[in-house]
């Protein structure tokens, strides 16, 4: 799968809702639920992140969910994306992009979100076939205003910016002409995810559905 394929597939998938929640699953046994409320609140592409043990087992769950599609965050190595493939992960995100890690998911046929943040970053990523990229830390990297500015020179790039987006600024993010979706942390709170308070992630996840 080219780079290009990849990033169409991405694009897809971020074109699906508003917000991407991003997720660190301590616990497995939480993730099918979790998945579920979700999905039932119109955010159906998840993003697992690769910080805990319980991660990949995580994907495992989750991937099991009707009308859910399930990625793995913070793949940094070739390893990383063939054990978030074969865990059922239908794409992977990335800080960076690196060759060997383009190469590897390339090779596995796993679409890849890799991050960029200056221009520099952005165009060796469009050289190597990427349209659709992750913006991170993307508060700490100037927000909605350092996006903008990339929106000139750079129009054929796209982005979906994580890292301090919140409900309060995701519009700003959302209004601009090259974002394409949010990556969004606040959508499912430790405290409601160990309570499998299920209804409570359901209602907020469908105010993240209807920003814009």
């Amino acid at each position: 799968m080219t780079p290009e394929i990849q990033s169409q597939k991405s694009r897809a998938l971020c074109e699906r809702a508003p917000v991407i929640p991003v997720l660190v699953v301590p616990d497995a046994a939480r993730a099918e639920g979790l998945a579920t409320a979700l999905v039932a609140g119109g955010l159906p592409v998840l993003e697992i992140t690769l910080r805990t043990p319980a991660a990949l087992d995580a994907i495992r769950q989750m991937a099991r969910v009707n009308g859910g599609h399930v990625g793995a965050g913070t793949v940094l190595t070739p390893d990383d994306a063939k054990r978030a493939r074969d865990a059922g992960a239908s794409f992977a995100v990335s800080p960076g992009a690196t060759e060997r890690l383009v190469m590897a998911c390339s090779d596995i046929g796993l679409p890849l979100l890799p991050g960029a943040v200056t221009a520099s970053e952005v165009m060796r990523a469009m050289e190597m076939g990427y349209s659709m990229l992750k913006f991170f830390p993307a508060e700490a990297a100037g927000g909605a205003k350092a996006l903008k500015s990339l929106a000139g020179p750079l129009p054929q790039v796209s982005f979906c910016p994580t890292g301090g987006v919140t409900p309060a600024n995701a519009p700003d993010y959302l209004g601009l002409p090259n974002v394409v979706c949010v990556g969004g942390s606040w959508i499912a709170p430790d405290a409601e995810v160990a309570a499998g308070d299920w209804a409570a992630i359901e209602a907020r996840a469908r105010e993240a559905s209807g920003l814009h």
